[in-house]
Parts: structure tokens; C-alpha cells; sequence
């Protein structure tokens, strides 16, 4: 199958885990020197990002965990403002970080100089597959007609990205498979992307389910494909990007860590919060219906994963020139 291998690299950021051991959180015994630990999510409120922690968030605080959990929102530069914030905090798992494929791609692309082992991974948490969205003018109607258009006008389809993160690297993927060339538009986070689309500003973004079901199902904007194995239960006509030919699987997957140094008993104090949250009902309910699934796995696992991603990650940014290894 053509570029057959690519579509197993990206397979790697969307790979579902069963539920792994974590300490009980009756049995975690750290002692914290906060009544309530910050959460930096690194995008501004109301995307997909900081609704996913606010859930978790909410249902942690009300069952009692100590310490609570106030949500922070440290937007700019593409995620990565917030991300330096966060390597910065002290060692005392009162701070988290929500984490995704971005600390990579960042890196990748040189906008920043480090990566996910600048931290301590506590928990994998979910996994959110990537819709191929376009304005709901365009002339085209699935990813055939996309790629037929953008190779009769290289590099002109004005698409919306965050400069270094996924919803980038999966347009520059996308390019790499097809042979085609989009034309890339700045914007810091999903909320700005998606007004732009709305308004007509560009023609193409990655969407997801939480985002863009309301304007799909209105006919405002375009869903071309789901970056997926399978359709969505939330948008059940929405064809696979394999169904349609292209080989390609990728999922934006969230998860937290802490600053580095963080002492392992705090570390396993939050994988076990965390762990009883990902494991609520109403918690898998409510990420169900945003096309969002809960998968957790806890520190040695995700350390794992986050290692082979990385290393997946860097294999692809090489064959497209984004990264040049040292």
C-alpha cells in the first residue's frame, strides 16, 4: 500500500490502552504542601483542550481529592507559552501540565528547545481523532475532491494551523501522502481557527467532534474525513480518511504530566485521581459525546508511549524536512 508505513507511524498518536494498574487513591499517601495544585492548560478557554481538563477537573474536585484542582489558562504562541510555564514550576506536584502531541511537534519544528522529557508523565488520558473541516462554501464535498483541487492550485488553499502543532503536522502529513501543497494561516488555538472557518477567512482546518458537530450538522462548515480506524458515533455518514483511500490515522491525545524532579509517591498520588476520574461513568459519558475516548494508562506506560510517539513523530519530520536531527 502506498506510504502504507506513514499510516502505521501516525497510528501510533491515536493507539487506544486498556485501562492500566495505578496505585489506589486511598493507598497514595503524598503529602502536598498546596490545599489545591494549578492545571495549566496551554490554550485559551473554551477549546477543545481546556473542556476535555474542565471535566476531569470538575469530577476530582467533586469527589474530594486532595489536593483540588484549579484550572489556569496560559494561552500563546502556539501552546508552547504555557509549556514553558510549566517546566518552570517547582517540583512539588502541586502544578500540572495538560499535555499533548504539541510538546513534540513544537520541538520538531524548532520553536521551542525541549520536549516531553523535560517533565514527568503522570497520565495518559484521552484520545480525540482529527477531522479534515472545511468552510461550509467550498467547492468540495470529500477528501477526492480536496485533493484534486489543491493539486490544480499548489500551495493556495488557505488552510488554518497552529504554526508546530498537531493541527499542522497533520495538514504536513496529509501533504506528504497525497503530494499535494496547502497554504498555511497562523491562528494560537481552536476557537480562532474555527471562527475563521465559519467567516470564510480560510478554507480549511482540522476539526474534531466537540468543535464542529453543530456547524457540520447545519451545513456552515464541511467535514471531509475522520482521521480514524472508524466513523464516529456522533457523525455516523462521516466517511473514514482510509475509507476514502488515504492511509492515514491520527488522534490529538491528552494526557498530564508534572515538572521534573516531581517525587514518584506524588506522581502516583495524581495517576490515581486521575484514574478513578477516567473511570467515572458520567466522565466517559460526557467525553463520548464530544468523539472523544477515555484511555487511560498511568506513568511507566505513558513514559512508553510518549517515547515511541516521539520517536514516530521524528521519523515522519525527517522525511518532510521539517526536522533536521543533530
Amino acid at each position: 500500500m502506498k506510504n502504507g508505513w506513514i499510516a502505521a507511524v501516525v497510528a501510533a498518536a491515536a493507539v487506544s490502552f486498556n485501562v492500566a494498574a495505578a496505585p489506589d487513591a486511598r493507598a497514595a499517601g503524598a503529602e502536598f504542601g498546596c490545599s489545591t495544585a494549578k492545571l495549566i492548560v496551554p490554550w485559551k478557554p473554551g477549546g477543545g483542550t481546556d473542556v476535555v481538563f474542565r471535566i476531569f477537573a470538575n469530577k476530582i474536585n467533586d469527589s474530594g481529592a486532595k489536593p483540588q484542582i484549579q484550572v489556569v489558562n496560559i494561552s500563546g504562541q502556539g501552546g508552547n507559552k504555557g509549556a514553558k510555564e510549566a517546566r518552570k514550576s517547582k517540583s512539588d506536584g502541586c502544578t500540572l501540565f495538560a499535555i499533548h502531541q504539541s510538546a513534540i511537534t513544537s520541538y520538531l519544528n524548532g520553536r521551542v528547545d525541549f520536549t516531553w522529557d523535560a517533565f514527568e508523565p503522570v497520565a495518559l488520558l484521552t484520545n480525540t481523532p482529527e477531522i479534515v473541516g472545511a468552510a461550509g462554501n467550498v467547492p468540495y464535498e470529500n477528501m477526492d475532491d480536496l485533493v484534486k483541487a489543491a493539486k490544480a492550485a499548489p500551495g493556495t488553499l488557505l488552510t488554518g494551523a497552529t504554526f508546530g502543532s498537531t493541527s499542522q503536522f497533520m495538514w504536513l502529513l496529509l501533504e506528504d501522502l497525497t503530494g499535494v501543497q496547502f497554504k498555511y494561516v497562523p491562528f494560537d488555538g481552536t476557537r480562532e481557527r474555527m471562527t475563521a472557518i465559519l467567516s470564510d477567512t480560510i478554507q480549511l482546518g482540522t476539526i474534531n467532534v466537540a468543535s464542529g458537530k453543530k456547524y457540520i450538522q447545519g451545513g456552515e462548515l464541511k467535514a471531509l474525513g475522520i482521521a480514524d480506524d472508524k466513523r464516529s458515533d456522533q457523525l455516523p455518514d462521516l466517511p473514514t480518511l482510509k475509507e476514502q483511500g488515504i492511509d492515514m490515522v491520527y488522534a490529538l491525545t491528552r494526557g498530564i504530566v508534572v515538572a521534573k524532579g516531581t517525587p514518584q509517591d506524588k506522581i502516583d498520588h495524581w495517576a490515581a485521581i486521575f484514574k478513578n476520574a477516567a473511570e467515572a461513568p458520567d466522565v466517559q459519558k460526557q467525553m463520548a459525546a464530544k468523539g472523544t475516548d477515555v484511555s487511560f494508562t498511568g506513568p511507566a506506560e505513558y513514559s512508553a508511549w510518549f517515547r515511541k510517539t516521539y520517536a514516530d513523530h521524528e521519523k515522519v519530520a525527517i522525511k518532510i524536512g521539517m526536522y533536521k536531527k543533530k
